[in-house]
């Protein structure tokens, strides 16, 4: 049975380890896998490093092994100015997939975030991440805006070395 608790700093290297699992789908030409873990293991080091009250990280646990992990933490509503929840990752392991432990996490999270006050939470996730995107619909999740993109220098883009 998969137990759903706050992480702890022993948790640290489980939930690194899953981080690549974060660019198992097709990558937009513009994008790498290192550049994708890279950029989600700096805020999640500096949220298990500093500690805050509108940072929340939960952990699926089986018996000490860690299956995957969700990490929000609170942002201000573009539009109205008010905080709200914005998961920064979700990632489940391979092993666990298929099994209900996103969509347990999501919910810990969302009466998390309705216990603040938040009325919203929102997520960004790739548009050719479709698995993701259907785990999101099929959780009431919907697209709000797009976030478009022209590289005019693939390889800086990319965060390749000129």
């Amino acid at each position: 049975m998969t137990t759903i608790r706050p992480a702890t700093p022993a948790d640290r290297d489980a939930l690194l380890a899953l981080l690549p699992e974060l660019a198992a789908f097709p990558l937009p030409a513009w994008r790498t896998a290192a550049q994708i873990a890279g950029a989600d293991t700096r805020i999640l080091l500096d949220a298990l490093d500093r500690p805050d009250p509108g940072t929340l990280i939960l952990v699926g646990d089986v018996g000490g092994t860690i299956t995957g992990f969700i990490f929000t933490t609170t942002r201000a509503d573009y539009f109205t100015g008010r905080p709200h929840a914005h998961i920064e990752v979700l990632v489940v392991g391979p092993a666990a997939r298929g099994q209900g432990l996103a969509r347990r996490l999501i919910e810990a999270t969302e009466r998390w975030a309705s216990d603040r006050g938040y009325a919203n939470i929102t997520l960004n996730v790739f548009a050719t991440n479709e698995r993701a995107g259907g785990v999101y619909r099929q959780l009431g999740y919907e697209p709000e805006t797009l976030h478009y993109i022209k590289p005019l220098d693939l390889a800086a883009t990319r965060g390749e070395a000129r």
